[in-house]
């Protein structure tokens, strides 16, 4: 497994942990090397703004929304992206 920190964080929270419509910054990903290349590729980088947009009926998968672009996914690869609450100066998506 690799991590790709963007800092320490106190209290650990998922991006599967969102509720509909919130927004935290990504604070690692906690994935092994080819799917994080891949996640990175997609947009998801420590530092970066992230919204839980909307979800499937039995929701699963989730869509999320970052940079600009919305993407669906598994709870369970959701729940290895690890997020912080958004600093008060940075925008919204």
């Amino acid at each position: 497994m690799l991590q790709l920190s963007s800092r320490k964080h106190a209290a650990a929270r998922s991006l599967s942990d969102l509720r509909l419509g919130e927004e935290a910054v990504l604070d690692h990903l906690d994935l092994g090397p080819e799917e994080l290349q891949r996640m990175m590729e997609l947009g998801f980088l420590p530092g970066a703004v992230v919204a839980a947009a909307r979800a499937a009926p039995g929701g699963d998968p989730r869509v999320y929304r970052v940079d600009g672009s919305e993407f669906a996914l598994r709870r369970e690869m959701a729940s290895r992206l690890i997020v912080r609450p958004p600093d008060p100066d940075q925008g919204r998506i």
